[in-house]
C-alpha cells in the first residue's frame, strides 16, 4: 500500500489525545499504527485505567503543563475551543484537530486504502434521519457504503473496511474541529439556535455548518434562511437546494405530491411524498436532502424510491407508541431544542404537548408563538419548565397548562446512572396529566424542546419512560 506522509505524523513525534472515551479509543487505535509517541488525558481515572493502549496516559492538567512537547493535539469533539488543554495548545501554536480531520487527512493520504467517497449530512436537526435515509438509498442502489460519525460507529473506525462511500453525520462540534474536510458531497439541513455556549455565538456556529459545503456538491434547504444563506456562499463547485415547494433549477422539491429532481435532472420524479414514514414536513425534507446527496453519487430514482418505502425510524423521533381512547401518543424525545419541538408539533394539528427540561439558554418565544393554535394543552417539566410557561403565558394563554414537579429536576445528576423509581413515577404523573387533557383525535406529543440531563440519563431513557407509562394505560 502506498502511504503518503500525513505531517505532523512522522514516526516518533509527540502527539497529544483529550479524552479516554470512544471517541479518544479510536483515535488512539489508528494513530498507532502510525508509528508516533502517544500520550491521552483525561481527568477521569477510571476513563484511564480502562484504556487498552501502549499509550502514556497522563491528567489534563498535566497535559496543560507540558502543551509544547506535542507536535499535534487530536481531540474529541466534546472540547470546547475554551477548554484549558486546547486553549493552552492553540498558544502554544500546536495544531488540534479533532477526530473527524484526522480521519479525513489518513483517509486522503491512503493509509487504509484508496480514499473513499464522503457524503456529509449536518443541521440542527434532522441529521440522523437524513444520514439514515441516504445509507438506505446508496445500499438499495447496490453501491457499496457504510453509515458512520455522529451516529453509530466513529469515521475513523470505519476507514479499514471495504466500502466506496461513507454516509457520515457530522456536528458542529466535529466540524469545528475538521478544517481540512471538502466532502464529496455535503449537506446543511437547517441552522437554528442550538450550542452557543459551546460555539460562543449564532455567527461561529453557522460557520462550523458550512464548512459541510466546501466539496465538490454543496446542499442546503432553501426553506431555512441561515442555511440558504450558507448556500449562496457556499465554495463548492456545484450548489444545489432543496424546498417544500415546485423546485426551481438547480433544486430538489415536491411538485404535484412527488419529489422531483430538477438540479441533476430534468424534472425527474424520484418518489411520492406520501410514502415517506416520517409525518409532517420535516419528513420530506430529510427525504429530499438525503435524495439530493444520492443524486449526487448518481443513485437511481428507482433506488430512492424504494429506500424511502422501506425506511424505518429511528426509536423517539416522531415514534408512535400506541392509540388509547382515541388518542395517539408519540414519542419524539430527540427533539431536544425548540427548533426541533417546532417541526415535531408542525405535523399534528392538535396537539397536547410534553415539554420542559435545560434550554441551554435557547429561547421558545418564536417556537411557542407559531405553534400556539396547534396546542390543546402542555404538561411541563424539568429544570426550565417555568420558561416555557411564561412562553405559553404570553402567547398561548388560552391554553391549560399543568406543571409536573418531582423534585429531581432541582439539581443536574451527578451521575448518568437512571433512577428508574423517580424516572418511573415522572412520567406516569406527565402521562395521567396530558390524558386528562386530551380528547379523541388529539396527539399526545413528547418534543421537549430541551436536553434531558436535569432528569434522566439522557433522550432515550425519556422517551423509553414516556412509552413505558403511555402503555401502562
Amino acid at each position: 500500500m502506498n502511504r503518503r506522509a500525513v505531517a505532523p505524523l512522522a514516526p516518533g513525534t509527540r502527539v497529544l489525545v483529550t479524552g479516554a472515551g470512544i471517541t479518544g479509543r479510536s483515535v488512539s487505535a489508528a494513530l498507532e499504527s502510525t508509528g508516533v509517541r502517544l500520550t491521552i488525558c483525561d481527568d477521569d481515572p477510571l476513563a484511564l485505567q480502562r484504556l487498552v493502549t501502549p499509550a502514556s496516559v497522563v491528567t489534563t492538567a498535566e497535559a496543560v503543563d507540558t502543551i509544547a512537547d506535542y507536535a499535534l493535539v487530536v481531540t474529541s469533539p466534546g472540547f470546547p475551543p475554551g477548554a484549558p488543554v486546547l486553549a493552552a495548545a492553540a498558544a502554544a501554536d500546536v495544531p488540534i484537530w479533532g477526530d473527524v480531520e484526522l480521519a479525513w487527512r489518513l483517509d486522503q493520504a491512503g493509509w487504509f486504502g484508496p480514499p473513499k467517497r464522503w457524503l456529509v449530512v449536518t443541521g440542527t436537526n434532522g441529521k440522523t434521519t437524513t444520514t439514515s435515509m441516504l445509507h438506505a438509498m446508496l445500499v438499495a442502489a447496490g453501491r457499496r457504503a457504510l453509515l458512520c460519525g455522529n451516529i453509530g460507529n466513529p469515521v475513523i473506525d470505519m476507514l479499514a473496511e471495504p466500502a466506496e462511500l461513507l454516509a457520515v453525520e457530522l456536528s458542529s462540534f466535529q466540524l469545528h474541529w475538521a478544517p481540512s474536510l471538502r466532502p464529496d458531497a455535503g449537506a446543511v439541513l437547517n441552522v437554528a439556535e442550538d450550542h452557543l455556549d459551546w460555539h460562543g455565538s449564532m455567527a461561529a456556529y453557522a460557520a462550523d455548518k458550512a464548512r459541510a459545503l466546501t466539496g465538490r456538491v454543496a446542499v442546503a434547504g432553501l426553506d431555512d434562511p441561515v442555511a440558504a444563506e450558507l448556500l449562496d456562499h457556499a465554495t463548492a463547485q456545484t450548489r444545489v437546494g432543496f424546498r417544500l415547494g415546485d423546485p426551481s433549477a438547480g433544486e430538489l422539491g415536491v411538485r404535484d405530491g412527488a419529489l422531483v429532481d430538477n438540479a441533476f435532472a430534468d424534472g425527474l420524479v424520484l418518489a411520492q411524498a406520501a410514502s415517506i414514514p416520517v409525518p409532517g414536513p420535516v419528513g420530506v425534507l430529510n427525504a429530499l436532502a438525503a435524495a439530493a446527496l444520492a443524486r449526487a453519487v448518481h443513485v437511481p430514482a428507482e433506488a430512492i424510491a424504494d429506500a424511502l418505502a422501506g425506511f424505518l425510524l429511528g426509536s423517539h423521533r416522531a415514534e408512535k407508541v400506541a392509540e388509547v381512547d382515541g388518542v395517539t401518543y408519540v414519542d419524539d424525545s430527540k427533539a431536544t431544542n425548540p427548533h426541533a419541538a417546532h417541526a415535531s408539533i408542525a405535523a399534528y394539528p392538535r396537539v397536547v404537548w410534553i415539554a420542559g427540561g435545560l434550554l441551554k439558554g435557547a429561547s421558545v418565544d418564536d417556537l411557542v408563538a407559531d405553534v400556539a393554535n396547534r396546542l390543546v394543552g402542555a404538561v411541563l417539566i424539568g429544570r426550565d419548565r417555568a420558561l416555557v410557561a411564561n412562553a405559553l403565558s404570553r402567547h398561548a394563554p388560552d391554553v391549560p397548562v399543568v406543571e409536573v414537579v418531582t423534585g429531581e429536576d432541582s439539581e443536574v445528576p451527578d451521575t448518568n446512572e437512571p433512577d428508574v423509581t423517580s424516572v418511573t413515577r415522572l412520567m406516569t404523573e406527565v402521562v395521567a396529566a396530558a390524558r386528562r387533557l386530551a380528547h379523541p383525535g388529539d396527539t399526545v406529543l413528547l418534543a421537549p424542546a430541551g436536553a434531558s440531563f436535569d432528569q434522566f440519563s439522557g433522550y432515550a431513557e425519556r422517551g423509553d419512560a414516556f412509552a413505558a407509562a403511555v402503555r401502562a394505560l
